[in-house]
């Protein structure tokens, strides 16, 4: 007869949906050693009150700082990119909007030349080893003997082009693998979509409203991502998975 403590052993793991939001803003003079927690936090762009998750990476051509409630920061040349994930927070709790404002705001003089926002969303297929690769090549591809060729299982990826009024909204899905803390790998579907706006403008002082107006825009290209995520393409076969806790 199993104890209890033997069932806890062998209760199987959880697999749960993982959503990112990024927010990435390119600029001409944009120089990945200016990025700093100090430089961060004495100009205001983050609290003060912010711990850090692990040890800054400064460099030439990356630096990359990460704080403990899930916010990560990559600076590159020309680019700088704002990251957190979502889990279970609500609209209003993400942070990355308000710290993408607060940095173009401190840094208005900057030459800003592109704004894309880019939610992510790895879905499992647990119990099932060729369920994503199944969920492209049967469910979205049509059949035909273009799939029976070579000695293994075809692979397959999309990429998709949508127009909207407010910008282009791209929108990538491929195969990949949850990694699970006993070493395991869980296949899943990876969509990662990408809101890119046009900022062009008169004069920089334009530029920097549509910038602003762009990141304001963020929850509806969240929710446009989603909608087609969700409503669109995996309302036919919903795989087990449920939104992350932290």
């Amino acid at each position: 007869m199993a104890t209890p403590s033997d069932q806890t052993q062998k209760k199987p793991l959880e697999v749960r949906e993982i959503q990112e939001l990024a927010i990435a803003i390119s600029a001409k003079n944009l120089n990945p050693t200016m990025l700093s927690q100090e430089f961060l936090k004495q100009t205001g762009i983050v609290p003060n009150e912010w711990e850090l998750g692990k040890q800054p990476v400064l460099g030439q051509n990356l630096s990359q700082v990460t704080f403990q409630n899930g916010v990560s920061i990559v600076a590159q040349p020309r680019t700088i990119t704002f990251m957190e994930s979502l889990g279970s927070k609500k609209p209003d709790e993400l942070k990355i909007p308000n710290v993408a404002r607060q940095y173009v705001d401190k840094l208005s003089s900057a030459e800003y030349q592109g704004l894309s926002i880019t939610p992510k969303s790895l879905v499992p297929f647990p119990g099932n080893d060729q369920g994503a690769r199944n969920f492209i090549t049967q469910n979205l591809l049509s059949p035909g003997e273009w799939q029976n060729y070579g000695n293994a299982p075809l692979q397959a990826g999309l990429n998709l082009l949508y127009q909207l009024d407010r910008c282009q909204f791209s929108l990538s899905i491929n195969e990949a693998k949850i990694q699970m803390p006993d070493k395991s790998a869980i296949p899943a579907l990876l969509f990662a979509g990408n809101f890119n706006y046009n900022l062009a403008a008169e004069n920089p002082q334009e530029m920097v409203v549509k910038l602003k107006q762009g990141i304001d825009d963020w929850q509806n290209d969240l929710n446009a991502f989603q909608e087609v995520v969700n409503q669109r393409f995996l309302a036919q076969q919903q795989p087990t998975s449920l939104f992350p806790t932290n």
